[in-house]
């Protein structure tokens, strides 16, 4: 039997990419993942993660992502209804991943509240891409195959390995970001590296580098922040 595990990472993260990893592997070789200590990548250290990566390429069926831009991510959070924001995105490139990899059975770490309505609407993606339709009542028998789940990355070796393979994958990603708009950390909004290079950034040039996600808290609170600076610099301008 062939197991399938799916992950993301950089989802709170307010510049660069969100990635969606996928990894499959036969049942037969779980067992080898569990002796090499896969866990959850944010339990691991840089150096930890790139050497099991580079283990897990050589013992996996198959390994897929799909990376997300701040720009697609503002667009849902922005114009999305309910139920249609970033939780629907990710069930989209979930499903994008495990249509390119083949399974018996496939854990995904889920990011809805409601575990059965993600698992279902991942699956109902992947048959559509498939051109499966399904009549009202009629049971897609793809459902059963997908257990989506909190903490998925916790609970099984396949899902750690897709987490490890996601969080190195955005790793690369940002290492080349930093080389093209400067070091700006993890960026993430708890990284004080971050919060200063975006600080200096907008203080600058009165706007945000092209990979932040404008639709994040932490950027209105920002701007938020500017306005109510300028205005009490007018207004003691104003009263001298």
């Amino acid at each position: 039997m062939i197991f399938a595990g799916v992950d993301d990472a950089g989802r709170g993260s307010v510049l660069g990419p969100l990635v969606i990893a996928g990894v499959s592997i036969d049942e037969s070789k779980i067992p080898e993942l569990k002796e090499l200590g896969v866990k959850d990548s944010k339990l691991l250290s840089p150096q930890k993660r790139q050497y099991l990566y580079k283990k897990i390429k050589k013992i996996a069926s198959g390994i897929a992502y799909e990376k997300i831009d701040p720009t697609e991510i503002d667009k849902v959070v922005f114009n999305g209804q309910k139920l249609f924001r970033l939780n629907y995105l990710e069930a989209r490139m979930m499903s994008s991943v495990l249509h390119k990899l083949k399974f018996d059975m496939a854990f995904v770490d889920c990011c809805d509240t409601n575990q059965t309505r993600f698992g279902q609407l991942i699956s109902d993606m992947i048959s559509e891409k498939d051109g499966k339709t399904f009549t009202v009542g009629e049971k897609n028998p793809l459902f059963d195959r997908i257990k989506s789940e909190h903490h998925a990355d916790r609970n099984y070796p396949v899902v750690s390995a897709a987490s490890i393979v996601a969080k190195v994958t955005r790793d690369t990603f940002v290492k080349r970001l930093h080389k093209k708009h400067g070091m700006f950390g993890s960026g993430y909004p708890s990284d004080p590296d971050t919060i200063s290079y975006l600080r200096t950034f907008y203080e600058s040039s009165k706007e945000f580098p092209t990979i932040t996600r404008l639709s994040w808290l932490t950027i209105r609170r920002m701007q938020d922040e500017n306005i109510k600076e300028n205005m009490e610099i007018l207004q003691a301008v104003y009263e001298d």
